[in-house]
């Protein structure tokens, strides 16, 4: 096909429904070490409960990482069930969306079942931001281009305070987890506070 006839513009619906597959791919590839933790475990002969002590860590990071996805989607579904078209610059802004949800069973694993340092907390928390920013960067890119969806514009700018709320508090949370070990990823409860923040940019903004 000639470049000139190439469309600018595409269906949402295909790709929406290539968004929840990979996502739901993503969702199940966080429990395979589980899996393989408990075939581990059988061939040693350890009991159930010894194996849940032993496996704690991973649990947790299962649990963690398996709700931010989800969360992540959610709120994914919620800007997309309103797009109206896709261009090509979307298109590959919820690419680079996608690349990060597909790359954090990797530092889900790492959290899991390595001793945790500065570079792992690195990893982990910083694949969160950058899903954030993702995120944030498709919703300033609607706000530009307001006919590719019917979102209210200030519901619209209400989400990116919300994003940028939740970047602010990710840095916070990398930086305590990174460096004050104690504390180490409970830091990431401060997103408890994106919507006292998300309120605070909002009255600053007006």
């Amino acid at each position: 096909m000639n470049k000139a006839t190439l469309p600018t513009r595409f269906a949402p619906e295909r790709f929406t429904a290539f968004t929840d597959a990979v996502v739901a791919i993503a969702m199940t590839l966080l429990i395979l070490p589980l899996l393989e933790s408990v075939t581990d475990a059988a061939g040693r002969g350890i009991q159930t409960a010894e194996f849940l002590r032993a496996t704690s860590g991973q649990l947790i990071s299962f649990i963690l990482s398996f709700v931010l996805i989800a969360t992540f989607w959610m709120e994914h579904h919620q800007v997309y069930r309103r797009v109206t078209a896709i261009t090509p610059t979307l298109l590959w802004i919820n690419i680079g969306w996608l690349l990060t949800i597909v790359w954090l069973p990797v530092p889900t694993a790492l959290l899991g079942q390595l001793s945790m340092d500065a570079v792992q907390a690195t990893v982990y928390i910083g694949t969160l931001i950058m899903t954030q920013v993702a995120t944030l960067t498709a919703k300033l890119y609607l706000l530009r281009h307001r006919d590719l969806a019917d979102i209210p514009l200030e519901a619209l700018r209400r989400g990116c305070a919300g994003d940028v709320s939740a970047i602010i508090l990710f840095l916070v949370a990398l930086g305590l987890a990174a460096w004050v070990h104690p504390i180490g990823y409970l830091a990431l409860l401060l997103l408890v506070l994106v919507g006292p923040l998300e309120r605070g940019l909002l009255r600053l903004r007006r």
